[in-house]
């Protein structure tokens, strides 16, 4: 089995507010007002997809519009 690494890169809140040269404070912020991708949760931290933060930079940082109910929508 392969494992692609540009798909499983975790990043955390520190490393995605570092990359978006914003303080960790307004990423909650901006994560409570669910205008950044989907986290993911591991136990009581929270990962990003660095993935999913390149395909949103990329597509104009749209605010999400997916609810965080734990539930994905199809």
């Amino acid at each position: 089995m392969s494992i692609d690494t540009t798909e499983s890169v975790l990043m955390t809140a520190d490393d995605l507010a570092a990359a978006l040269r914003i303080s960790t404070r307004t990423l909650w912020r901006l994560r409570s007002a669910s205008k950044l991708p989907q986290s993911i949760r591991l136990g009581g931290s929270v990962r990003w997809r660095a993935s999913d933060i390149e395909a949103w930079i990329a597509a104009g940082c749209p605010a999400e519009t997916v609810k965080r109910s734990g539930r994905n929508k199809s």
